[in-house]
């Protein structure tokens, strides 16, 4: 039985005086989420999803439910002129009635050019389980600019060798079984492609889109140029970005990007990209460099949805290539840097490189192997399952 997501207080305090909007990627538990929510407010709830053919004709003549507490609107974004439409519905109803918006497209995105919803609604990104959202009480809020540790964390966590097996995408992960963990993984991408895709962008080669997907996973961790790219698949230049651009606004995947600072001289500024689904990777050094990517993104995500923070997940690297896999800044200034790797417990000299050039109050090599939590000069060599349960 999976526990209670990390952020069910804080939609549920908030939807009480604007609308939330949960993005996230397919079967992450955004409807359930948002079912768990209505489940514990007195008066009923309404779903409707635009995928099923009654619900579209109540959504657009705004038929709803005279004694409903709130209204769950599901992939209401392949509606054209959504936006202004839940203006009106928002202007006309909130005052009885809570509304919550989920979709496994980039909302935050979808709203840009004029948002006609401006300070109505608070935008949350639903992520995977984590470590730390298996292993440790749910977080009213993180203390920036602090260590991270916190005393009497476990030296040995089940939960994460359940994530690293599984992934932290529900279905998989309560199942625990390999077929269907197979399984689940192939369904994923065919209904992100044939039909998420499909529904809101205009792709004509949705056959390009499915070989793309199948090669991006060899490109994590890695600088991503699509000049290459666009090789590897045999499209334009153009086109290739594009369709990066809707893969990564449909969570399939997320690019981080370099700190850019005076101090150190990046000549390239290509991101690198890393997938929400760890577990669809096979070599173990990138599946525990995505793991952890992933791990940050959810944290800088908390930090940014829940508390206000101008929090951001960056890597560090140099004109001759020297580089430090992540940064994590609050305000653009770093936070604390983490290096993975897999099993070597010597300090990276890139980290007493950057250390000697930047001021980063915090920094971590994480290895996969556990048991490890050691010191030395500054940087702290410290098993992945000890480090992540400190996260969210």
């Amino acid at each position: 039985m999976l526990k209670k997501r990390y952020l069910e207080a804080f939609i549920a305090e908030d939807i009480n005086k604007k609308m939330a909007f949960i993005g996230g990627p397919r079967q992450v538990g955004k409807t359930t989420l948002a079912a768990t929510i209505g489940e514990h407010r007195s008066a009923p709830t309404q779903y409707l999803t635009w995928d099923r053919r009654a619900d579209r004709e109540i959504i657009r003549q705004e038929k709803f439910a005279g004694d409903a507490g709130l209204i769950i609107f599901d992939e209401l974004h392949k509606y054209r002129g959504w936006k202004n439409y839940l203006k009106g519905v928002y202007d006309t109803i909130h005052s009885r009635a809570a509304i919550i918006v989920t979709g496994s497209a980039r909302l935050d995105l979808y709203r840009r050019g004029g948002d006609s919803l401006f300070g109505r609604y608070h935008f949350f990104r639903l992520h995977p389980f984590s470590v730390a959202e298996l292993a440790q009480p749910l977080p009213r809020s993180i203390p920036v600019h602090g260590d991270l540790a916190i005393s009497g964390a476990a030296d040995s966590l089940p939960p994460f060798d359940d994530l690293w097996r599984w992934g932290g995408f529900p279905e998989p992960l309560l199942a625990r079984d390999d077929r269907t963990h197979r399984r689940w993984q192939n369904e994923r991408i065919d209904r992100l492609i044939k039909e998420d895709i499909r529904d809101v962008e205009l792709v004509r080669d949705l056959s390009g889109l499915e070989i793309l997907s199948a090669v991006l996973p060899a490109k994590v961790g890695s600088l991503l140029s699509i000049n290459a790219l666009r090789g590897d698949i045999g499209v334009a230049h153009k086109t290739a970005a594009l369709w990066v651009d809707i893969l990564e606004r449909f969570y399939y995947h997320f690019r981080i990007y370099p700190w850019q600072t005076t101090l150190v001289k990046s000549l390239r500024k290509e991101p690198k990209l890393y997938l929400w689904d760890w577990s669809a990777l096979a070599d173990e050094g990138k599946k525990l460099e995505n793991m952890v990517a992933s791990h940050l993104l959810k944290l800088v995500h908390f930090l940014v949805d829940t508390q206000g923070y101008k929090a951001d997940l960056r890597f560090l690297r140099d004109m001759e290539g020297r580089e430090v896999d992540f940064v994590v800044t609050i305000d653009n200034q770093p936070w604390f840097a983490v290096e993975v790797k897999l099993a070597d417990q010597a300090v990276a000299p890139v980290l007493n490189y950057f250390q000697e050039r930047i001021t980063i109050p915090y920094i971590y090599q994480v290895i996969k192997t556990p048991g490890v939590d050691f010191i030395q000069k500054s940087t702290r060599v410290i098993s992945a399952d000890k480090f992540l349960s400190w996260l969210v």
